[in-house]
């Protein structure tokens, strides 16, 4: 018996949403201890801080994917009722369609004519859903669990930097909290290219790099203002 093959395309919706959530988590939470560590806050405001922006980063996360994706759904929706409108009253004109489709990817008209004919029997809406108009069981938009996937996957990340603060205060938490994080990114960035099947070297270099220059930036803005909170 062959093996059977393992197809990632089906993660693609909550890995996106986990992994933007993780990353964004990491390097905002981190970037603004560092910012507020730099110019020259107490412990305190520092993990308060860290705090605030872990809460109120999930929460946006939450909300802001969640209205992306709602509106994406509601699209896919408005475009199947129109189907469904045009399946019942131009079904021959519907199924000259799906037979072009078939014909444009390589099918002979009699092939493809048979395999639309059969398919319309079967489920007339999810064959013209998915061959005209893109949309899959697979692909659909699910804008609950990518809110959920987003908000925890946030929280996760941020809650990394935030603990390391929590357990080295002075004058070394700036270098600590970078460093970890820069650690955490590379982990993720290997860990989201593994269960996508892509590359990990190139996936953990990009999120590792554009993190650590984003921390940096932003103490270097603490530094620059040195304001005490």
């Amino acid at each position: 018996m062959p093996a059977k093959e393992h197809h990632r395309i089906f993660r693609s919706n909550w890995l996106r949403a986990a992994v933007l959530g993780a990353n964004d988590g990491i390097v905002s939470t981190a970037s603004l201890i560092t910012g507020v560590a730099a110019a020259q806050a107490t412990h305190g405001a520092i993990l308060t801080s860290g705090l605030a922006g872990l809460v109120a980063g999930a929460l946006s996360m939450a909300a802001g994917e969640y209205v992306s994706v709602r509106s994406q759904a509601d699209t896919e929706a408005a475009d199947l009722r129109m189907e469904q409108r045009s399946l019942k009253g131009n079904s021959e004109e519907e199924l000259a369609e799906l037979i072009d489709i078939y014909v444009d990817r390589g099918l002979t008209r009699q092939l493809a004519t048979q395999v639309a004919q059969q398919l319309t029997r079967h489920d007339a809406l999810d064959a013209h859903a998915r061959d005209e108009l893109g949309i899959s069981v697979h692909n659909r938009a699910r804008p609950v669990q990518a809110a959920v996937a987003s908000a925890a996957s946030f929280a996760g990340g941020a809650a990394l930097p935030l603990a390391v603060a929590v357990a080295v205060p002075g004058p070394q938490l700036i270098g600590w909290v970078i460093g970890a994080s820069v650690v955490c990114l590379a982990a993720l960035g290997a860990l989201a290219a593994h269960a996508g099947g892509a590359p990990k070297g190139p996936a953990a270099l990009r999120v590792t790099v554009l993190g650590a220059l984003a921390m940096a930036a932003t103490a270097g803005v603490g530094a620059l203002f040195g304001v005490a909170v």
